[in-house]
């Protein structure tokens, strides 16, 4: 098992928001598991060039 480390970044009120929904729909212990949980699934199962390649851009 990986080490856990503490970062820390930006990100919109909305995406705080829909993490916020997916820890209670899914009962998660706090929004932290819920982007490792996101980021294990993109490099596991993701394709990577689908997520990156395409641009959504939401707040632009």
């Amino acid at each position: 098992m990986s080490k856990k480390i503490s970062v820390s970044f930006e990100i919109y009120d909305e995406a705080h928001e829909m993490l916020k929904e997916i820890v209670e729909k899914y009962n998660l212990p706090d929004t932290s598991k819920a982007i490792r949980c996101l980021l294990d699934y993109a490099a596991q199962d993701g394709d990577l060039d689908e997520i990156f390649k395409v641009i959504r851009c939401r707040h632009c």
